[in-house]
């Protein structure tokens, strides 16, 4: 299937994909960015919270949250008529990590989501893409009401390597999303062209 426009006596253009993970604690605003951002109407994985997962679920800083994703969420975004990314937002509670595995197979890059209010919760996607070497960045969730810190500040917080983009953003604005998505491309084409540079020298 053919996305890309073309003009008027010029053939279609056949856009590169792009797969980009979306990652981060528990209520952390996966879902939200996918759905800002997502052209298609987003694939969503939610299920009620249930009295049976509370033992289990760490409901601080977001006892509002009634539901949760279970398995993943999905959606596009075309950047350029040549540049088509899917994004594919994993669970974020500890008991669904199997399935990470299998959404980071051939992930160029990914996004990890922060809440400054609860920075240890995304401990684990940090380590998770260090371990694999896949590129990322970490996006800084501003919620309303949540203290604002400089950005050096969390990232100190956080032991983030210092080729590693630290950008602040909004999951519910578009505009906010697409930086951060383009800032994740560029983040991994870079790291791509420095290991083809490290193996021909």
């Amino acid at each position: 299937m053919i996305f890309g426009r073309s003009e008027r006596g010029k053939p279609p253009v056949e856009p590169v994909t792009l797969k980009i993970l979306v990652a981060g604690g528990f209520g952390v605003g996966k879902t939200t960015l996918v759905g800002a951002v997502s052209e298609i109407r987003p694939l969503r994985t939610e299920e009620l919270l249930t009295e049976a997962g509370r033992p289990v679920d760490d409901l601080s800083g977001v006892e509002t949250k009634n539901t949760t994703t279970v398995a993943m969420d999905f959606g596009r975004i075309t950047l350029r008529e040549d540049l088509v990314l899917y994004l594919f937002g994993t669970p974020g509670q500890e008991r669904f990590w199997f399935m990470w595995d299998e959404l980071a197979e051939g992930a160029l890059g990914a996004v990890v989501l922060a809440d400054t209010r609860r920075l240890e919760d995304c401990f684990a996607a940090i380590d998770y893409f260090e371990r694999r070497s896949i590129p990322f960045l970490v996006g800084v969730n501003c919620f309303e009401g949540a203290v604002r810190y400089p950005a050096e500040d969390i990232r100190r917080a956080l032991d983030l390597d210092p080729d590693v983009p630290l950008l602040m953003g909004d999951a519910r604005d578009r505009e906010s999303v697409k930086t951060i998505l383009i800032g994740v491309v560029q983040h991994a084409m870079a790291q791509a062209a420095r290991r083809r540079q490290a193996v021909t020298t």
